[in-house]
């Protein structure tokens, strides 16, 4: 048995593909026992007595929990789902090309591998925090020696600038929330305003799972909002599961590979009487994307990579070592 805790669960997707496979799916179990008991007191013509007794047990019992493993078990079944995760940790496979061959995109696959998750809205947060200790230490006097990472600032410039209120053009940007703070070990506010920037580009605002089984290789899966997931705030998030390598298990289909188109696109999308023709327009404009991708500077996957479509993200839950040893020996 295998019992899992689960981190995301796209239930929309799980069920529509649960009633694709089943025809439907159960969601209620009803039980009823009724019981009588008649007893007849002399001819029937003179009368009779009769006494009944019934129950009727209705058990309501949410199959919600269970949806991901009866689907990924249904699937299985099927045919439908593989598991790759031995094939995506050959380091062979990535460089050979074969994986690509063998996993076109729409593939149904399962990867357990090492990963980490990622969102820069977190990335943001810690960075405020980090800045507003330096401060109230600065305040302190614990860092007077320390010489401040911007110079020619009025004490109020070199004490933290005063974050950006929201204007009714639209929300605050995430890195407004870093203050100006001296440089500690070679990171001032700038700096690290400037590392949330290069984020919100490599990275889309939003919780990530990023798997590396490989160096070099990333299988990145977006979580959609929304979901049946992060039923907590980002920050208690990462507090929970940290920013370290951990073994994750996702479930998905294959969405797109990373390009591997290395010259630069072509931008001519006009007609011979000077009209813009849309069809090549959309294209001169994804192959674009495409070269951004390729150079690691938008959110798209990255060539030998790919982007994974999440039905569940879940971990294992390891068994103690006592009660593995006595199923052992069982």
């Amino acid at each position: 048995m295998i019992l899992r805790e689960f981190l995301y669960v796209d239930t929309d997707k799980v069920r529509a593909m649960l009633a694709q496979l089943d025809g439907g799916i159960a969601e209620e179990s009803r039980e009823t026992e009724r019981k009588e008991k008649r007893t007849t007191l002399g001819p029937r013509v003179a009368g009779q007595y009769f006494q009944g007794t019934g129950s009727e047990t209705y058990t309501n019992k949410s199959l919600g929990d269970a949806l991901f493993p009866t689907l990924e078990d249904a699937l299985e079944s099927e045919s439908l789902l593989r598991d790759v995760s031995e094939e995506v940790s050959d380091p062979q496979q990535w460089s050979s090309g074969e994986l690509k061959r063998g996993l076109p995109p729409g593939s149904l696959i399962r990867i357990t591998a090492m990963g980490s998750l990622f969102d820069t809205r977190y990335a943001a947060s810690a960075f405020s925090a980090f800045g507003s200790v330096v401060m109230g230490l600065n305040d302190l006097g614990y860092m007077q020696t320390v010489k401040p990472a911007i110079q020619g600032k009025s004490r109020q410039g070199q004490q933290g600038r005063t974050p950006k209120q929201k204007t009714a053009d639209g929300p605050v940007a995430l890195e407004d929330s870093i203050p100006d703070f001296p440089d500690i070990g070679g990171a001032d506010g700038k700096t690290l305003r400037a590392f949330v920037k290069v984020s919100k580009g490599v990275f889309a605002p939003g919780l990530h799972v990023n798997l590396t089984p490989v160096e070099g290789v990333l299988i990145n899966s977006r979580l959609q909002e929304g979901r049946q997931y992060l039923d907590s705030e980002s920050d208690i998030l990462f507090a929970r599961y940290g920013t370290e390598r951990q073994e994750w298990t996702v479930v998905g289909s294959i969405g797109s590979y990373g390009t591997e188109e290395t010259s630069l696109p072509n931008m001519e999308f006009h007609n011979a009487d000077g009209a813009v023709n849309r069809a090549k327009f959309a294209d001169s404009m994804n192959a674009q994307m495409r070269n951004l991708g390729r150079l690691g500077f938008i959110d798209l996957p990255q060539q030998p990579g790919f982007s994974l479509i999440p039905f569940a993200v879940y971990r294992s839950i390891p068994r103690s070592g006592a009660a593995a040893v006595t199923r052992r020996l069982d």
